[in-house]
């Protein structure tokens, strides 16, 4: 007697994954404009029918959940390849590298980090935290960064200085040069740099220079 074949899953037809992508990206932009805005806002923004949406999501929750670990495990991704042979150097780019990604949601970002959902946040984030202790860890082996506090709390210290800009930057709406310049001084002073030598690093590290986007 012959075997049963084993149903073969099928992958998603592209316009459901397209569409999904829409949802997402609609998600994220309307989100950033209004925290609290509708199904509805979303899904016309998608070109897309709230019912539509539920069948990619259950509830709004769970729209927001994606839409947040997407960007956490995307800011994760970016971190990976940023090395460099000055530990202060590296938490600088770490900052820099960060601030570009989500000074343009800053909103979202704010909610992400600090609202209901951030336990799942902090989930996809943790590749990107481990890669900061290495460096703040490398850092005071050689000498470089403050040995007063221990590695994990000064890792968190320069983690919570790059929220605290971009809470500032969403307050005072700071430009994206003046982000980028701040929340690089902000994570070095909590690495244990005194904000003279801070500012010379940064003034004099081509590396950290700010470039304008281009179209």
């Amino acid at each position: 007697m012959p075997t049963a074949t084993p149903p073969q899953t099928r992958a998603p037809r592209r316009d459901a994954a397209e569409n999904r992508e829409a949802i997402l990206v609609a998600a994220a932009a309307a989100l950033n404009e209004d925290i609290d805005a509708s199904l509805e806002t979303i899904a016309a923004r998608a070109g897309l029918s709230r019912r539509a949406i539920y069948g990619h999501f259950a509830t709004r929750d769970d729209l927001l959940v994606d839409v947040f670990t997407r960007g956490a495990a995307r800011v994760a991704s970016l971190l990976e390849p940023v090395a460099h042979p000055d530990a202060r150097v590296e938490i600088a780019l770490f900052g820099a590298t960060l601030w570009s990604e989500v000074e343009h949601v800053r909103v979202n970002a704010q909610l992400a980090v600090r609202g209901p959902h951030r336990a799942r946040v902090a989930e996809a984030l943790e590749p990107a935290r481990r890669r900061l202790r290495q460096t703040v860890e490398r850092g005071v082996a050689e000498g470089a960064l403050r040995s007063d506090i221990d590695v994990d709390t000064v890792s968190r210290l320069i983690e919570n200085a790059a929220i605290a800009v971009l809470d500032e930057a969403t307050r005072t709406g700071l430009s994206r040069e003046a982000g980028h310049r701040l929340v690089m001084l902000a994570g070095l002073s909590a690495a244990g740099l005194g904000w003279r030598e801070a500012d010379q690093l940064v003034e004099e590290t081509p590396v950290l220079a700010f470039e304008e986007e281009t179209a």
